[in-house]
């Protein structure tokens, strides 16, 4: 008797799909490098249109070989600290604890408090503002522990370094305490924030600070902060060489590293182009004064913005040459995502009121109302336990009685048109997805989420910002790739902090030897053969 033909099929077909599988499996089981990079401000629909229109490009490259899931979020709000912790710790506010760069935490004291005296409650400074700076208003690019807040261990008032400020450790000492190497580079010191508690997960970090307070300022031109993110590219190649970052002596190619690349972020920012003339000129002139942005809310980039992505994606093929000319494309699983997306898209969707806390001192009763009167308190506290108001496309509100929370939250649900608020964050709801502003001391005390466009901000110089919940701010491109991988597209919902326990796994590192994984139960990506 024969067997029925559809049956010989359908066999040859599974057994096609198994060695397909295993194919896949056994190339990735050779990973023997991670490289990670955070394209700040990077959508999905970014990729999707740049895939489309640049089929030679780097990113167009790295997307025929992996996944690209074009429904990457992030797990909490945006702004650029939890951004990357949900990267390289697989966790949220919840488990790491950091909100911003600037927040609150009722358990610390003022830089200039050496004895951690009195009340404890301040604010928590983690931006350029804390680099060491020369006379020239030029950063060293260290961090000044005399501008630390203090908190007390064991009895002793001592400066908490960014690193000491996270709740859980991170894929870099995880990676490092099995044995591997590991570097990174980003914007500012205070990115030391990725060594995690020890203070020692990263053996190379390299933070070439963007920002100098009174000083140059690369963020007002995407020519200027494109030199800034060639720094760092180039020394992500010294390190595929086997150096450190700045092209000395190293131990070998690293298993984990990764940079943060500005130069999209600023692209989508900026409301005209002001390159310094110490940058490139010939660019730099051509763009001066053009809008950066979006040109409608189908995502077609201006000329500015174009050349950020431009440029981002020719410094991505250059590392996937190096990677190529040292013989370990193959063993490298590369990672493309964002810290967080950007928004408004839509350029006609643009609102910047005024600040949060301004605009309720404008209401009629803003100077009366008790509730009103605790909001401007918070915002106007420059030191101690009397609370802040952090505002972007998002504010984040932390009150000195934070028994008036629920009265607050009803007054700006009360005066939520003439606020621009599309949702209040408090009571029940914030701690449905945080933890309970009353047990812990970093936590808001009310969260609000403005209508979509609407920037807590008089700024003349930005037209989209980060931070809050929206889905231009959430929404970011992911592509997990390698040689050996097929091209997928994905549309299931992931959130990025996925992307840290699939690392530890494709580097062979159990997974839950992250905290905030445990504590989270943060799952691998997947359509990944690992």
């Amino acid at each position: 008797m024969s067997i029925p033909r559809f049956i010989s099929v359908a066999a040859v077909a599974f057994a096609v799909a198994i060695m397909s599988l295993a194919s896949a499996a056994q190339s990735t089981s050779n990973i023997k490098h991670v490289l990670l990079i955070s394209v700040d401000g990077l959508h999905a629909l970014d990729v999707a249109r740049f895939v489309d229109s640049h089929p030679t490009s780097a990113l167009a490259e790295l997307s025929h070989h992996g996944t690209t899931y074009t429904n990457a979020r992030t797990p909490a709000h945006t702004d650029s600290f939890p951004g990357l912790l949900a990267l390289v710790t697989g966790g949220s506010p919840v488990s790491h604890g950091i909100f911003y760069d600037v927040s609150f935490d009722r358990t610390i004291f003022d830089p200039t408090n050496t004895a951690c005296s009195g009340a404890p409650g301040n604010i928590m400074i983690f931006d350029e503002s804390i680099d060491l700076y020369n006379a020239a208003n030029v950063s060293l690019d260290v961090i000044d522990p005399t501008k630390l807040p203090r908190r007390l261990v064991n009895g002793k008032c001592v400066p908490l370094y960014p690193h000491s400020a996270l709740r859980t450790n991170t894929i870099f000492e995880a990676v490092k305490a099995a044995g591997g190497h590991t570097a990174w580079a980003d914007k500012h010191p205070t990115y030391d924030l990725v060594n995690g508690p020890s203070g020692k997960g990263v053996d190379d970090l390299f933070t070439p600070e963007i920002t100098n307070v009174n000083g140059f300022d690369a963020t007002v031109s995407v020519v200027c902060t494109v030199e800034n993110d060639q720094k760092k590219v180039r020394g992500i190649i010294n390190e595929i060489h086997g150096l450190k970052h700045d092209g000395t002596p190293g131990p070998g190619t690293p298993a984990l590293f990764g940079m943060n690349f500005q130069a999209v972020s600023v692209g989508q920012k900026l409301a005209h182009d002001n390159a310094d003339p110490s940058c490139n000129q010939s660019v730099g002139n051509a763009l001066r004064g053009h809008a950066g942005g979006y040109l409608d809310g189908s995502g077609k980039p201006t000329d500015v913005l174009t050349y950020g992505l431009q440029q981002t994606d020719e410094a991505l093929g250059q590392m996937i040459q190096a990677l190529k000319s040292q013989g370990i494309y193959d063993s490298t699983l590369i990672v493309v995502t964002a810290k967080h997306g950007q928004s408004p898209i839509n350029p006609v969707k643009v609102n910047k009121p005024g600040h949060f806390a301004n605009l309720v001192a404008g209401l009629p009763d803003g100077t009366t109302n008790p509730a009103a009167i605790a909001i401007t308190d918070a915002a106007n506290c420059a030191t101690g336990p009397c609370g802040l108001v952090q505002d972007d496309d998002v504010a984040l509100i932390w009150l000195q009685n934070q028994n008036q929370a629920n009265a607050v939250a009803a007054y700006l649900n009360a005066n939520a048109n003439a606020l621009f608020i599309d949702e209040v964050l408090a009571g029940p709801e914030l701690t449905l997805k945080f933890n309970d502003p009353k047990k812990d001391s970093r936590t808001p005390d009310i969260m609000v989420q403005p209508i979509y466009g609407t920037i807590y901000t008089g700024s003349q110089k930005k037209n989209a910002e980060h931070g809050g919940f929206s889905f231009g701010d959430t929404n970011v491109g992911l592509i997990v790739c390698n040689p050996g991988l097929p091209a997928h597209v994905l549309k299931t919902p992931v959130a990025t902090s996925q992307v840290a326990p699939t690392i530890l796994k494709a580097l062979g590192v159990e997974p839950n030897t992250l905290k905030s994984v445990q504590k989270e139960k943060t799952e691998l990506l997947p359509d990944l053969p690992f």
